[in-house]
């Protein structure tokens, strides 16, 4: 191991001094301001573990010598963890930091083209199948998986059809609808993912059902501004009553009033997954009565990371299924089919509209693989029409 010292102006001038002398293998040991520039310490051939058995091992020493070096140590210990800081943050560092990182990414993408190459040439049919279902939004685990359970076969629409059907069998579904059973429910999920109009939505359907004076609604929503007021519209609307709970000792008394309602819903404050306050509203749901059951309400123009970290988040509620919203505004099911496909989550019903209460129906999962590749199919003659008018002999060349 050659140890070497550098001193110079600056740091960039230290570090081109140790590449010229040492080479690009040379590990910087240290570095600190010396009066006129910056001092590096710089190693090749560098075994922390060798360092570390030679160094000289102290005789029995006084307690008075013990403390001494015990806070000499000490405090090399914080000069080392503010030098690594000080180095962490120059300039020259983080841009070759971003330099390497940049390579890598490079890397990765060569070695995917590569991998995708063979996987074409030995499976040519299967590496289509990914490419398409791909192409549906759907995470690459599940796409890669579906695609692994196919053969080979020469017509890629009976592989194509086939993967659709076990795409949709791994899709689990409700197999009663709550409105019959009735009872206490609460829907949950993040900010603007459109729990309120469900509601309404679920209150409009059951009361068609069973009458209005079988419903009653309660909202927990204490902080957002209006919140009780939109509650309330819908239920003048819908002739039923609204109740309004701040809280668990609150929600508990209001429920043990509407005991004689076959259906009360209600509605949660809509937060970030990532809000500290969330675990105050799920104490409000779990100890207002063990008799409410939640569902999860999940948009469908949710990116997939949000969807991922929303049912993790919250699982804490153990919600028993869930309610997948605005579809008619989404540009693919992939991500929310994703994720229900790795939580297994129970999908209860399905919204695609305002309108209350036409724009709400049982989940299908057929149903809702169709509408995936009809979504699918919308998105490919959109790229068709844009490269033709691009390339075409009218507009642009």
């Amino acid at each position: 191991m050659k140890i070497t010292r550098f001193f110079a102006k600056n740091i960039s001038d230290a570090i081109r001094e140790v590449r010229e002398e040492l080479g690009p293998d040379a590990i910087i040991l240290s570095n600190k301001e010396v009066k006129g520039g910056i001092e590096l310490v710089a190693a090749v051939d560098y075994d922390e573990a060798l360092l570390e058995a030679n160094k000289p091992t102290s005789t029995a020493a006084t307690p008075q010598e013990t403390k001494s070096e015990s806070s000499h140590q000490e405090a090399s210990q914080q000069e080392q963890v503010a030098t690594q800081v000080e180095w962490s943050q120059e300039p020259t560092l983080v841009e070759m930091r971003r330099e390497l990182e940049s390579l890598r990414g490079m890397m990765e993408d060569r070695l995917t083209g590569l991998a995708w190459g063979e996987q074409a040439r030995r499976h040519p049919a299967r590496t289509k199948l990914t490419r398409e279902l791909m192409s549906l939004g759907l995470s690459q685990g599940l796409c890669q998986k579906l695609a692994g359970e196919q053969k080979e076969q020469d017509e890629f629409s009976m592989m194509w059809r086939a993967t659709m059907g076990r795409l949709a069998h791994q899709l689990p579904v409700c197999e009663t609808d709550f409105l019959d059973e009735g009872g206490m429910i609460a829907l949950l999920g993040p900010t603007g993912v459109g729990k309120t109009t469900t509601i309404a939505k679920l209150a409009a359907r059951f009361a068609l059902r069973h009458g209005k004076q079988n419903v009653a609604l309660v909202t927990t929503d204490s902080y957002r501004i209006g919140a009780h007021e939109q509650l309330r519209i819908y239920g003048r609307i819908l002739d039923v009553p609204v109740f309004i709970a701040n809280d668990s000792k609150e929600l508990n008394t209001v429920l043990n009033s509407l005991q004689d309602k076959r259906l009360v819903l209600i509605d949660t404050a809509g937060m970030s997954q990532r809000d500290i306050r969330l675990s105050e509203q799920f104490s409000v749901i779990n100890q207002g009565s063990p008799l409410i059951r939640s569902f999860l309400v999940l948009s469908s123009t949710t990116q997939m990371t949000a969807l991922d970290e929303a049912v993790k988040v919250f699982s804490e509620a153990e919600p028993e299924a869930c309610i997948i919203t605005k579809t008619d505004e989404a540009t693919s099911l992939g991500p929310v089919l994703s994720v229900i496909s790795k939580y297994q989550l129970p999908m209860a019903y399905v919204t695609d509209g305002q309108r209350v209460p036409e724009d709400i129906r049982l989940a299908r999962k057929g149903n809702l693989v169709k509408e995936a590749e009809k979504l699918k199919r919308n998105h490919d003659e959109e790229l068709l029409t844009d490269e033709t008018f691009i390339t075409g002999t009218k507009g642009y060349k």
